[in-house]
C-alpha cells in the first residue's frame, strides 16, 4: 500500500488530496497544527489516515514528526501555504507578514522535504510534490499580493535546486499549480 505525507490536511486542497488518496487505498500521514484539528480531520476522512501534529514553521516539531515515522514515504506533498499579509504592495509592505509568508510558503517546504528525506529514500521511488501558483510566474506582471507571489517564485527555485540534488537518488521533485481554488487560505 503506498504511503504519503500531505501538509495542512485539515481543509482546502490538503483535505481533498488526503480524501482522494485514502479513497485510492493510500496510507496518509496528514499534518495539522493543533490536536483538535487532528480529531476533527479524522472524523471527516475514511481510511488509513494518520495525523501528525506540527506547524510547518516549527523546526523542532517538523523534525520530531519525521522522527516518529519508521517506514517509507512514497510521496511528500508540500501543500501548506498562506496568502500573506493584508498589506503587501511594493510601496506599502507589512515586512513582518512578508517574512511569515516566506517562512510558510518557501522555507517550510524545503525543511519538511529535508526532514522526511530519509523516509523518501526508503521508498522504491520517492517523490516530492510542492503546491505553487501561477502568480509566481515572472511574466505575470502585477504588483498586488507581492509577498505571496515572491514566496511562490522562491519556492519554485528552491524546489528546482532540490530536484537537481535528489536526481542521483531517483527521487523526483515537481511543482504543481492547481489554479484558483475557493479555500479559506
Amino acid at each position: 500500500m503506498p504511503t504519503c505525507l500531505i501538509t495542512a490536511t485539515n481543509r482546502g486542497i490538503g483535505f481533498e488530496l488526503a480524501r482522494k488518496a485514502l479513497q485510492e487505498g493510500w496510507t496518509v500521514y496528514g499534518s495539522v497544527r493543533r490536536p483538535e484539528m487532528a480529531e476533527e480531520t479524522m472524523e471527516h476522512l475514511a481510511g488509513d489516515f494518520r495525523p501528525l501534529v506540527f506547524d510547518v514553521t516549527d523546526h523542532e516539531a517538523v523534525h520530531k514528526a519525521a522522527g516518529s515515522l519508521s517506514g517509507s514515504l512514497d510521496l511528500l506533498v508540500n501543500n501548506a501555504g498562506v496568502i500573506g499579509p493584508s498589506r503587501q504592495m511594493p510601496l506599502d509592505m507589512d515586512f513582518v507578514g512578508f517574512a511569515e509568508t516566506l517562512a510558510v510558503n518557501t522555507l517550510a517546504p524545503l525543511e519538511v522535504s529535508q526532514a522526511f528525506l530519509p523516509h523518501l529514500r526508503r521508498a522504491a521511488s520517492g517523490k516530492v510534490l510542492t503546491v505553487s501558483s501561477q502568480m509566481s510566474w515572472m511574466g505575470y506582471r502585477k504588483s498586488d499580493t507581492i509577498a505571496y507571489r515572491a514566496s511562490k517564485a522562491a519556492v519554485n527555485k528552491v524546489m528546482q535546486g532540490l530536484a537537481t540534488e535528489l536526481e542521483p537518488d531517483g527521487i523526483a521533485v515537481a511543482l504543481v499549480d492547481p489554479g484558483w481554488v475557493r479555500t479559506d487560505m
